[in-house]
């Protein structure tokens, strides 16, 4: 009697843990089972607009889903980020983060979410070179060079940014902590109005996406110096990396896509394979290259790993430089 009682309470509890998992089980077969909404935390017309209007267009018939991109710029990227961190966590919302999302934590002084907790990597889609150069009058060429000059004149020669707390300042600040120097940062507001200031030479150098600084290098109104980057940029080999000379320096634009911390794993994975499949395709691969972008396409754990690797070494960089937005 006591044997059949326990296999009933066995088969009842099986059945019981089955019935809890099934909406589970089920929605990850489904999905997506309604719209799919493509939040970029920019505004229309930037490359990473240009980039999510072509996962959109590739990703809509492999759900047989209609995917929307919607635009929600300001603070920083926050306004984005914070509407997906908020929405429900079903895998319909979808935000893309770049660089600025594992900058914020540091930087500024609130944070309507936790980065970290309140939101997953579905993918780290892709990362872009940046590039440190020079005017051509300056009398140093490398980097050993301006560092030798840098110490020899503290505190008067200038890098410009396209803006405080970028990722291109926070290269700047990470060089002057690892090579003991003291430059200073000029920020702009976008890289447009910085690079006639370095061209005329009221600015020494500048710190800048390789691709937007490329055009300028074959016109030699800009020299270059080093990318910023651990290893060489396979677009421009022979100009050396900041990472050869200063092991463990790494800074590079990022861009990726996360969703709610509370999404079911069985969509992220499904997210996250899908990604990978869209990035696949010829017009993706066309695009990345347009932006200077080198493709990833890593795991959702190798993604949320790096997002706390980068948020800890730029929270020792805002935190020796004293650089607050807020």
């Amino acid at each position: 009697m006591k044997r059949l009682t326990r296999l009933i309470w066995l088969a009842v509890s099986a059945a019981a843990i089955a019935g809890l998992f099934a909406p589970i089980a089920a929605s990850a077969q489904t999905f997506p089972s309604k719209p799919v909404r493509l939040v970029v935390p920019n505004p229309p017309g930037g490359s990473i607009d240009i980039l999510a209007r072509v996962f959109a267009n590739s990703l809509q018939p492999m759900w047989n889903q209609s995917v929307l991109v919607e635009y929600k710029p300001g603070g920083g990227t926050i306004v984005g980020t914070d509407f997906v961190a908020r929405s429900a966590p079903d895998g319909h919302t979808i935000g893309f983060v770049v660089t600025a999302h594992v900058i914020n934590p540091s930087v500024r002084s609130s944070m309507p979410f936790d980065t970290v907790k309140d939101l997953s990597g579905i993918t780290l889609i892709g990362i872009a070179d940046v590039l440190m150069s020079a005017t051509p009058g300056l009398p140093a060429s490398s980097l050993q060079e301006v560092i030798a000059l840098a110490k020899k004149q503290p505190g008067k020669l200038n890098y410009a940014s396209p803006g405080s707390a970028s990722a291109m300042h926070l290269a700047g600040e990470l060089l002057k902590l690892q090579a003991g120097i003291d430059i200073v940062h000029v920020p702009f507001k976008g890289n447009a109005p910085a690079f006639p200031e370095v061209f005329a030479g009221r600015v020494e150098l500048i710190i800048d996406p390789l691709l937007s600084s490329m055009p300028h290098i074959k016109t030699g109104r800009l020299k270059p110096i080093a990318v910023t980057g651990a290893k060489r940029s396979s677009a421009a080999p022979d100009i050396p990396a900041i990472g050869e000379f200063f092991p463990g320096y790494n800074v590079q634009s990022l861009n990726g896509v996360v969703v709610p911390s509370a999404t079911p794993r069985a969509a992220v994975r499904r997210l996250n394979a899908d990604f990978l499949k869209a990035m696949q395709l010829p017009e993706m691969k066309t695009r990345m290259g347009e932006f200077g972008l080198q493709p990833v396409g890593n795991t959702p754990e190798e993604f949320d790993a790096l997002i706390r690797s980068e948020i800890e070494k730029w929270a020792k960089v805002a935190k020796a430089a004293n650089i607050k937005v807020d």
